[in-house]
């Protein structure tokens, strides 16, 4: 019968080589978690640092907002009224600002400004940019208007208007198709372009 063979038993070097690859490549673990941990704190502040610069571009946005909004109310407003007076509108009372709150036919809207006479009233939207879901919006506002005005026994005629530091093309258009006088900056001063067929009465 032949002898069984045994396998050499692992030598202090062998071993000794074995810990210490094993050693070092937990090091390396370590290295690699505590960079990934940086990574992730790196990522956390650079998420934290554009959040915070999001919340004071919404502050200054809507600062500038505010201040646009208040420059309506006091040379927007009454110069409005000379404007729509050259097209044969004469409004001798312009209101910023105004809203309707009738919670018992659970009617609300606010009205940026409003320009009335005995006849007719008009109602202007301003918007920093002017969109179509501003002027879509805008429709929906006279439609209320209109329809609390028939509730309180309001028989004048109410008109619209849109306005806006930056109006595309065919947002414009798309306003005056829709009946909407468009205000608009030029200059120093601004123009209103009327409809392009009859205005659209509410």
């Amino acid at each position: 019968m032949e002898a069984t063979q045994t396998a050499n038993p692992p030598t202090f070097e062998s071993v000794w080589a074995l810990v210490k690859e094993v050693a070092e490549n937990q090091k390396e673990t370590d290295r690699q978690m505590k960079e990934t941990d940086r990574q992730m704190k790196e990522t956390d502040r650079q998420i934290k640092e554009t959040d915070r610069q999001i919340k004071e571009y919404n502050k200054r946005f809507g600062d500038f907002t505010n201040r646009f909004g208040e420059v309506v109310e006091y040379m927007v407003a009454p110069n409005l009224r000379e404007k729509f007076r050259e097209l044969g509108l004469n409004f001798p009372t312009a209101t910023s600002n105004a809203d309707v709150s009738d919670y018992d036919n659970n009617i609300f809207l606010e009205i940026d400004v409003k320009l009335e006479n005995g006849d007719k009233a008009m109602l202007v939207e301003v918007k920093t940019k002017l969109t179509a879901k501003d002027v879509k919006e805008h429709i929906d506002r006279l439609e209320k208007m209109r329809k609390y005005a028939d509730l309180h026994g309001d028989k004048r005629t109410f008109l619209g208007a849109v306005a806006g530091v930056v109006i595309k093309p065919n947002v414009k258009e798309y306003a005056l198709e829709q009946g909407f006088y468009v205000v608009e900056p030029s200059g120093e001063t601004f123009n209103i372009t009327p409809p392009n067929s009859k205005p659209k009465e509410w």
